[in-house]
């Protein structure tokens, strides 16, 4: 019964990370890209800031980090990663379909294997399958017939490298407190976006409250419940199968794309986003090596 409650609290994330893609391309069309990377930022600071006692039950947290110095280091580090990801993510956005950019920026969880070799951890055979499968995928869903690839599918490309190198700072840093931590990048990312907003972009304040929806969305449920949620269902849950629920959000993003935008995908992405999903499952999947 516990596990059955994790998985849909799960589940649950993946749904409410899916739908923030509808919700990042909509708020396009009031504001540019560094504004709502800026206030979606912000706004899901303060979240978890409010969430902190919550969060602080739920994980048994009794006191304050020792460590405040390796703390802010941590957290301006993968801010500064989540800026630049969310960045390429949401310009990226602007260029291609929700469907595709769900799936593409899925890729980050085949992409860390990949960069921790640099690091001297191997994987599993799986892992380098799985690497295989995704690059053919990529190949249907984003390489047209002149092999040429299309400027937002690159971009979005790009965002799930940076997210791979997100989550492989986050995983340096796994020692700290990871809520405050996660507080402090939101903060960092949001700050880093501020000064761009306002020279490059010069949004007004009707625009912003036009966007509000949107922005309210991606900050308070993409980033504070769908996280809040993460914590309380992978408490119980085996992390292989968390992984694998998880990866539904590039799922619920086609699928919202094409009952909210009315955005279609052909045949040959279908079967590049099939592929590519494919391949995340296999990733995640682990294997025992058969002992005499």
């Amino acid at each position: 019964m516990k596990h059955m409650k994790s998985n849909l609290l799960l589940a649950l994330a993946a749904f409410i990370w899916g739908i923030a893609f509808v919700a990042q391309s909509v708020s396009m069309d009031h504001i540019g890209p560094f504004t709502f990377t800026c206030i979606r930022n912000f706004v899901a600071a303060l979240t978890l800031y409010l969430l902190l006692p919550v969060l602080d039950k739920i994980t048994g947290t009794t006191k304050k980090p020792a460590d405040q110095k390796a703390l802010w280091i941590g957290g301006i580090a993968c801010g500064c990663a989540l800026c630049v990801a969310s960045m390429f993510q949401q310009v990226g956005i602007m260029y291609t379909t929700v469907g595709k950019a769900g799936f593409l920026t899925a890729l980050y969880t085949v992409i860390v294997p990949i960069l921790s070799l640099f690091m001297h951890k191997k994987s599993n055979w799986n892992v380098y399958v799985a690497v295989g499968i995704s690059m053919i995928g990529m190949y249907f869903l984003s390489v047209t017939e002149d092999f040429s690839i299309a400027y937002g599918d690159a971009l979005v490309m790009v965002c799930a490298f940076m997210f791979a190198i997100h989550i492989l700072v986050i995983d340096h840093f796994s020692f700290l407190d990871g809520i405050r931590m996660s507080c402090i990048q939101f903060f960092t990312a949001g700050l880093l976006c501020l000064i761009p907003m306002f020279v490059l972009e010069h949004p007004s304040m009707q625009n912003i409250i036009d966007a509000a929806v949107p922005i309210l969305y991606s900050g308070i449920l993409s980033s504070g419940a769908g996280y809040t949620l993460q914590i309380v269902g992978q408490k119980d849950a085996d992390a292989s199968i968390a992984g694998m629920i998880l990866s539904l959000e590039s799922v619920f993003a086609a699928l919202a794309g094409a009952v909210i935008l009315h955005e279609s995908l052909s045949s040959r992405e279908l079967f590049g986003c099939v592929l590519v999903f494919g391949a995340i499952i296999l990733s995640q999947m682990q294997f025992k090596k058969e002992t005499k």
